[in-house]
């Protein structure tokens, strides 16, 4: 091939090159939004709380567990973040019982103890699946709270059923806002099939709210969280920890402004 012909391809060689990177990052988004799934049992015995089995509309089972609160007392419906698992949160179940909060947190569909396959559509199902069982079982108020992927499924929730409040922890505007920030040179809107629209979503939740975020979050910068806040209806607070980013967030400080929030609505 002569040096002349070489330059002709060369742009033909970068479109090619282009479409594939494109192409694999729309068929393998799904396993990026979503590194937590998996087909792993539920662990046994249960870390905290008792295990439950919850059923969806759409003919799904998801793994929970549940730790039942006091006559009279609110329970809290804890979603998750993308890579996380709910046996990590028997510090959160501990100080909340010690003041008569319920908590129950649930493995998404397709996550460890769960059947199906994620989504946004599976996810937001089981957001409202996992409330309607809360209810039914603990006939308390329900405070919902969502941790980053989980803030959107937190947010849909409050929408469409009666939570008494929404804790939103690392809240994002919406996945789409992230996925363009993160990869401006792909035609995001048009690829990603679970944009989380938080931002359409937000003005219905007119619940009382507390946004928590911390700082130095280089996954969802601050930004992204006060966007979502600034167009949120009253009544909402909003608490941001300096010291803290993504994944250290979670501290006493937190679990004790979660716990006066909850107590504060009673």
């Amino acid at each position: 091939m002569t040096a002349t012909k070489f330059l002709l391809m060369l742009p033909l060689m970068a479109a090619f090159a282009y479409m594939s990177l494109v192409g694999l990052t729309y068929v393998s988004q799904r396993t990026l939004l979503y590194p937590g799934a998996s087909r792993a049992p539920a662990p046994e015995p249960a870390i905290w709380g008792e295990t439950v089995s919850i059923g969806t509309p759409d003919g799904e089972t998801l793994y929970g567990l549940y730790s039942q609160g006091k006559p009279g007392k609110a329970s809290v419906l804890f979603f998750l973040g993308n890579a996380d698992r709910i046996g990590n949160y028997d510090f959160l179940a501990e100080a909340l019982a010690s003041r008569g909060i319920g908590l129950l947190a649930i493995s998404y569909r397709g996550y460890p103890g769960s059947t199906g396959t994620p989504s946004e559509s599976g996810l937001l199902t089981d957001g409202l699946a996992a409330f309607d069982w809360l209810l039914e079982h603990s006939g308390s108020e329900i405070v919902v709270l969502g941790q980053s992927l989980g803030s959107g499924v937190a947010v849909n929730t409050a929408r469409q059923r009666p939570a008494s409040a929404a804790v939103l922890v690392s809240a994002y505007l919406s996945v789409l806002s992230l996925a363009q920030a993160h990869y401006p040179f792909f035609p995001v809107s048009v690829l990603l099939k679970d944009p989380f629209r938080s931002d359409l979503r937000i003005a219905e939740v007119r619940q009382p709210k507390l946004f928590i975020h911390g700082r130095r979050d280089a996954i969802i910068p601050l930004s992204s969280g006060e966007a979502l806040y600034a167009i949120a209806s009253e009544p909402k607070q909003m608490l941001i920890y300096d010291g803290s980013g993504h994944n250290d967030l979670w501290h006493a400080r937190m679990v004790s402004d979660i716990v006066r929030f909850v107590e504060a609505l009673q």
